[in-house]
């Protein structure tokens, strides 16, 4: 007489998540979706997310908001942002533009109430969740001594040249050339029309161009 044992398959899913991958060996698709796939985003995952793309929070902040004291505690509230929300990216494969979003939408939120005190969030403190404290000890590459010598000079003074920038200029160069929005983006972020999110970008390149080229024609 034979029996039949019932056998019950994981779905594709289900093991693809099982399967023991080093987090550094997944795309930024795959991590989100680890983050997605629970009650609470997966705290190994998005810190992975986080070590990733640290840097690049931390220098559109630098450019939108140069003379900010408080440019750390934006980018910390960025990712209590990304935390809470990154349930709702309904498209993966797009996390690097909506997280910049987040950061740009933060960044116009904070000029609307500059005027009002708000009590700076603590560094030191760790991300309060809902399955408990997420510490943010996430160390940023520096560049090395030939790259630094070689790039250093140049970027310190593209910085100087951005920050000097109206801010309206300042703020469209940023989110195009750094954040690599499109311009239907920027002027729905901005508020202004097409036409005016081009004229702006164009006359700030002509500046920045204006600015630099002493130190390019040094090279």
């Amino acid at each position: 007489m034979t029996s039949t044992i019932p056998i019950s398959w994981p779905s594709v899913e289900e093991t693809y998540f099982r399967v023991t991958v080093p987090l550094t060996k997944l795309t930024p698709h795959e991590l989100v979706l680890r983050c997605q796939s629970g009650a609470t985003p997966d705290r190994a995952a998005f810190t992975e997310l986080l070590r990733r793309h640290q840097s690049h929070i931390e220098r559109v902040m630098y450019h939108l908001a140069p003379d900010w004291d408080d440019r750390a505690d934006l980018v910390q509230e960025v990712w209590i942002r990304v935390y809470r929300n990154i349930k709702k990216l309904q498209d993966p494969s797009k996390f690097r533009g909506w997280l910049s979003r987040i950061a740009t939408n933060l960044f116009y939120d904070e000029l609307r109430k500059r005027k009002r005190h708000q009590t700076p969030l603590s560094l030191d403190a760790p991300l309060q969740t809902m399955d408990g404290e997420l510490n943010w000890e996430i160390a940023a590459p520096d560049p090395g001594p030939d790259d630094a010598l070689t790039t250093g000079e140049f970027y310190e003074q593209l910085r100087q040249a951005i920050a000097a920038l109206p801010e309206t200029f300042r703020t469209t160069i940023v989110l195009r050339e750094i954040e690599g929005l499109t311009y239907e983006d920027i002027a729905q972020i901005t508020g202004v029309s097409l036409g005016t999110v081009k004229s702006r970008i164009a006359r700030a390149r002509q500046r920045l161009q204006s600015e630099l080229q002493p130190h390019l024609d040094g090279f």
